[in-house]
């Protein structure tokens, strides 16, 4: 059990970078990316061709992010200058980059042009290198003994990935609580709230726009090509339903801890998707469902995520609605009663 925790919070962390993407599409843009499955696969492709063909990395991870928001870009710009719809422009640059990641993992075969996975069973990632110096400090067996101590069984061989990833995932929060609220990052969440308001500010939110969307779409490509480096290949169809994954862990967040302002969203986001990651884990660990049942419970708690929040508000306001009725009913009361006292006490006079 605690090993299957572990992974789940191991990539739940890597995820909550792509959650942090859909968020800033979806919640502060009010704009329904699909593009994020495309740039998710262009992230790890980019990424695992840069390092098949010796790059650093860091430097294959970096060259994932600037593609990404190129992606984004390419979306907003459709919207805003092109006019179409954005449902359909994230459609359009989602079913473009299917061919263009087949493209960029094909520069790695000699054979053919297009090329649907790179396996990466034997070549360095940024994983691997951290894990080089995490185990020179000798921090593992120091973990571990505590665990033992408590009972814990099946400990993992290294504790490196997960504080790897709570250092990167937990800049880009900062990065992020800092950016939205700068005059920039102000200007984007009002965009996403009333564009008409914003554009008698004399903003320009066709650029406002195309900027949000290329920085929500670089935090997936990141994403990609961290998730590409932890699981040692890229895959064509690694980013089939990620958008559904995104929006699962920030409605899965919210729902929970909130949204009074953006520290805490981005929290509850991130908090999100490493509890979707946990709940998919044990549920797959259920006799009756395998691996290939993984899209269909994706789609069962995203449907809970967005029917529980409904029901137990409604709950929530029937009893507040109670309360109000019996307060109104015991201050009625209250009010006889110092009428009929005063009836009595005017009759006693």
């Amino acid at each position: 059990m605690f090993s299957a925790v572990f992974g789940s919070v191991e990539q739940g962390i890597i995820y909550a970078i792509m959650a942090l993407g859909v968020y800033l599409s979806f919640r502060v843009l009010d704009f329904p990316d699909l593009t994020v499955d495309g740039s998710f696969v262009s992230g790890a492709a980019v990424a695992a061709t840069m390092i098949v063909f010796g790059y650093h990395p860091a430097v294959a991870t970096a060259a994932a992010l600037i593609v990404g928001f190129m992606a984004g870009c390419i979306t907003g710009l459709l919207h805003t200058k092109g006019k179409i719809n954005p449902l359909l422009s994230g459609i359009l640059m989602m079913i473009a980059l299917y061919s263009i990641n087949l493209r960029i993992m094909g520069f790695t075969s000699e054979n053919s042009i297009g090329r649907p996975n790179i396996p990466l069973l034997n070549a360095e990632t940024i994983f691997s290198k951290f894990h080089a110096f995490w185990g020179s400090l000798g921090i593992d067996p120091i973990i571990n003994q505590f665990f033992s101590m408590l009972g814990v069984q099946f400990l993992p061989s290294t504790w490196g990935t997960v504080f790897l990833m709570l250092i990167i995932t937990l800049i880009i929060k900062f990065a992020a609580d800092w950016f939205l609220q700068t005059e920039i990052g102000l200007a984007i969440r009002a965009t996403g709230d009333n564009k008409r308001m914003i554009r008698s500010f004399s903003a320009n939110t066709d650029t406002l726009v195309i900027l949000g969307l290329g920085i929500s779409n670089a935090l997936v490509a990141f994403s990609g090509a961290l998730i590409a480096q932890y699981a040692k290949f890229s895959d064509i169809g690694m980013g089939i339903g990620m958008i559904i994954i995104g929006l699962a862990s920030v409605i899965i967040g919210e729902a929970i801890f909130g949204t009074k302002n953006i520290v805490r969203t981005t929290i509850a986001v991130i908090a999100g998707a490493i509890i979707y990651r946990i709940v998919l884990g044990l549920a797959l660990r259920i006799d009756l469902l395998d691996t290939g049942d993984m899209k269909l419970i994706t789609a069962f708690i995203v449907i809970l995520a967005l029917i529980l929040p409904q029901i137990l508000e409604k709950n929530r306001e029937k009893r507040r609605k109670a309360k109000r009725h019996a307060e109104r009913l015991a201050a009625i009361a209250l009010a006889g009663q110092e009428e009929g006292t005063s009836v009595a006490k005017a009759r006693t006079d």
